[in-house]
């Protein structure tokens, strides 16, 4: 074989491998690497009615979002704005709430009121596995994170955390396969909303989660359920305190009818931090959740204050990080 058809060969590889990652298209890479994030839209159209609440972005432009109409998953490529349903309803009653991907292309997607979750392939959309993590009322799954060795739910209705644990190679368990975790220790469950956005703490070993109805964050360990309150000095509240971004050591709590973004420096544990910042926007309009990309956060806005129909218009919404 020639040098020549060496590199032809090499050059066809590496297209192959391309068309097998997820969300990414073999004919428009090279324009959206090009494109600067600073020229991507800041605003993203989503389909009317769709009432989006979790956004999960991987490493290429794209980002999924999940309903709480009907629990399809929406693509949107963030270069261009455009996208498309690659999920769809996974039946009546259902829906998508908090998501995360993860580095082979599954999507972890919390369901909301059916007290369930369920991993996406988020290239073909197809369900590749199903987790009915409870089945006593009142329950929401709201929100989800990856760790190493797991992913972990929230459920806003029940003091309790789900653990569902990866094996060899990001494996899933069996349907049954997950482990309920209750939260103890200062963790006092009221009405409304209680534990809502999850992250990891800087030092990756607990858990970080704010509890809506209170405002409080709290430092979970993984292994007990032990939840303590993170001190975060002078202002205490996250009011309305929704999805959690970590970037290092900063902490992006989502205020979602402030319409704002607490923006927390915590110490390497994650016993306590500063707010040291807020982030706001006019094209905000109850934000829920939130994701980065090349320098910039994104957020879908659920518009909580605008009764949902099917015609009602929805969007996502681009900030630069501080």
């Amino acid at each position: 074989m020639t040098s020549r058809m060496r590199l032809a060969v090499s050059v066809l590889g590496l297209a192959a491998v391309f068309a097998a990652l997820p969300g990414v298209a073999t004919a428009a890479p090279s324009t959206s690497a090009r494109t600067p994030a600073s020229a991507y839209p800041d605003i993203i159209p989503l389909p009317a009615g769709f009432r989006p609440e979790g956004i999960a972005i991987g490493r290429a432009p794209f980002a999924y979002f999940g309903s709480l109409a009907n629990g399809a998953i929406y693509r949107a490529s963030l270069a261009t704005g455009q996208g498309a349903v690659i999920s769809p309803s996974p039946g009546a009653g259902q829906q998508a709430v908090g998501l995360k991907l993860d580095d082979r292309g599954r999507l972890f997607v919390a369901g909301g009121g059916g007290g369930n979750a369920r991993v996406v392939d988020a290239r073909s959309g197809a369900v590749l596995a199903t987790y009915q993590f409870s089945t006593t009322t009142p329950t929401f799954i709201n929100d989800v994170v990856l760790t190493p060795g797991a992913a972990w739910f929230t459920d806003s209705q029940q003091p309790a955390l789900y653990r569902l644990p990866l094996g060899r190679r990001g494996a899933l368990p069996g349907p049954t396969g997950f482990v309920r975790v209750p939260l103890v220790g200062e963790w006092a469950q009221i009405a409304g909303n209680n534990a809502n956005g999850i992250s990891r703490t800087p030092d990756g070993r607990a858990l970080l989660v704010v509890q809506s109805a209170t405002g409080f964050l709290f430092r979970v360990d993984p292994a007990t359920g032990v939840a303590t309150r993170v001190n975060l000095g002078a202002e205490t509240l996250l009011t309305n305190g929704d999805g959690l971004l970590l970037r290092g050591r900063t902490l992006f709590v989502v205020q979602n009818r402030l319409n704002r973004i607490a923006v927390i420096s915590l110490n390497r544990a994650g016993t306590a931090g500063t707010v040291a910042a807020h982030l706001t926007s006019p094209n905000f309009d109850v934000p829920t959740t939130v994701a980065a990309y090349r320098g910039r956060l994104y957020l879908p806005n659920a518009r909580f204050t605008t009764p949902p129909t099917p015609e009602t218009t929805y969007t996502a919404v681009s900030v630069p990080l501080p």
